[in-house]
């Protein structure tokens, strides 16, 4: 456990040593408070619109504020995760650095997991920073917590299966710029696949929509904790780090 810990400690701080930790978070944290402030916007005119009605005063501020918004940071998610797992192990690579790290007394399973701990750790503190507005949220009016709660949950799962994907596609190059496009690119297949899946027969489609990383994430944003939902992210996170497993041994023997 402390040598999986010293190697995330390591993947931390080169992340800060460069600019990419403080693109990624500055890149994420702008894009949240847009969405975020642009809800608000959108929910106080839908309020006011329903009291006018004679409706209700109150709008279900989970459902069209704090689902959307979830919603939203999802979609960041494509565009800044390739940009943490491009360098975990292309720049190593790059640098001649894999050799002194795959010659030294540590295991596959304490490297990769080192470096996944690292890349978490950076993607929990982007997290972090939005916290300001839920707290914010929390003070100025009354949304219920377990969709909070739950939503957070769903966006760290989302986030350690395209992690998990991306150590993987990092492994395969000595590239940043091509890991960075092609992991993108797995990224938005497993967005859109359910898009594909309509044009599918009955099993092809059942199975194209399970593979959907949204579907799953959708329940979530709702208060809904399902275990399939679970047992899918989990899965995705486990294949990716064994799949980099079998990739980082590969490279080990050809050393």
């Amino acid at each position: 456990m402390n040598n999986i810990l010293a190697i995330a400690h390591k993947e931390m701080k080169s992340y800060f040593s460069t600019p990419i930790a403080y693109i990624v978070i500055g890149f994420f944290a702008l894009l949240w408070g847009y969405f975020y402030y642009a809800m608000v916007i959108i929910f106080d005119r839908q309020s006011a619109q329903a009291a006018g009605l004679g409706g209700p005063a109150a709008a279900d501020i989970n459902q069209q504020l704090i689902r959307p918004l979830f919603l939203n940071a999802s979609v960041i998610l494509l565009f800044v995760l390739p940009l943490i797992t491009m360098r975990t192990y292309a720049e190593e690579k790059r640098s001649g650095t894999i050799e002194l790290l795959l010659t030294s007394p540590l295991t596959d399973v304490e490297i990769i997991m080192g470096k996944f701990l690292g890349a978490m750790s950076l993607f929990a503190a982007m997290l972090g920073i939005t916290l300001v507005h839920i707290v914010l949220l929390f003070s100025l009016g009354n949304p219920e917590w377990r969709p909070v709660a739950t939503g957070y949950l769903g966006l760290l799962l989302m986030g350690g299966g395209f992690i998990s994907v991306g150590l993987l596609i990092s492994s395969l190059t000595k590239n940043q710029i091509v890991a960075g496009m092609v992991t993108f690119a797995v990224f938005l297949l497993l967005w859109v696949i359910n898009w594909i899946a309509s044009f599918m027969g009955p099993t092809t489609q059942a199975v194209l929509n399970y593979l959907s990383i949204t579907d799953h994430f959708d329940d979530f944003t709702k208060g809904i904790v399902d275990t399939k939902h679970l047992v899918y992210y989990v899965s995705v996170i486990s294949f990716g780090l064994f799949l980099t497993a079998r990739s980082v041994d590969t490279e080990r023997w050809k050393g």
